[in-house]
């Protein structure tokens, strides 16, 4: 093996799930992303340089749509020339939930509305956390934040007719949380 390393026919090719395994490849082939983590990995162990500015991108982009899912800051990404290398959607989503473990993003439903309407509604998806000094969350009024503002029978409701806020299930539950 070692002389086909030197001669150059062979390339060795350290595996990221088993720190200390290495294959070796032709030299005109690259390794899966599987194998060697993609571009989040050099020689096989995690590149914090890379990292770090893909938490940065991330958060860029996050304070221009405020509202998004790894897949779609992972678009936005690609058409702005952010990744000029191997990067999935799922590795994006991995770099997204470090940002919510460090508290500069939130992990929210999608509800389907206002700054949510391009992810479908009880989708998981992030915002920008509102102490990251960015969009101070969703803009919506008041009435949102009462199961009212996000029922699709609100049209229906009167007082004395079928749907009704004194028969709502929602409403009700709802008035008897505790804060």
């Amino acid at each position: 093996l070692k002389t086909l390393v030197t001669k150059k026919l062979i390339k060795k090719v350290p595996i990221k799930q088993r720190r200390g395994n290495e294959i070796y490849i032709g030299i005109n082939f690259e390794p899966s992303p599987e194998l060697d983590g993609g571009g989040l990995y050099k020689d096989g162990k995690l590149d914090p340089t890379i990292i770090e500015s893909l938490k940065g991108a991330c958060l860029a982009i996050m304070r221009m749509q405020r509202v998004a899912t790894p897949e779609i800051v992972h678009d936005a990404m690609k058409k702005r020339g952010v990744l000029n290398f191997d990067v999935s959607s799922l590795q994006i989503g991995e770099i997204m939930a470090s940002l919510f473990l460090d508290k500069h993003l939130m992990e929210v439903k999608s509800t389907g509305m206002g700054d949510y309407e391009l992810i479908p509604a009880g989708e998981n998806c992030y915002r920008i956390a509102t102490g990251d000094g960015a969009a101070r969350g969703p803009r919506i009024g008041g009435f949102a934040s009462i199961p009212c503002g996000a029922c699709p029978r609100i049209s229906s409701c009167t007082p004395d007719g079928l749907i009704s806020p004194s028969t709502c299930v929602y409403y009700t539950k709802w008035l008897n949380l505790d804060f």
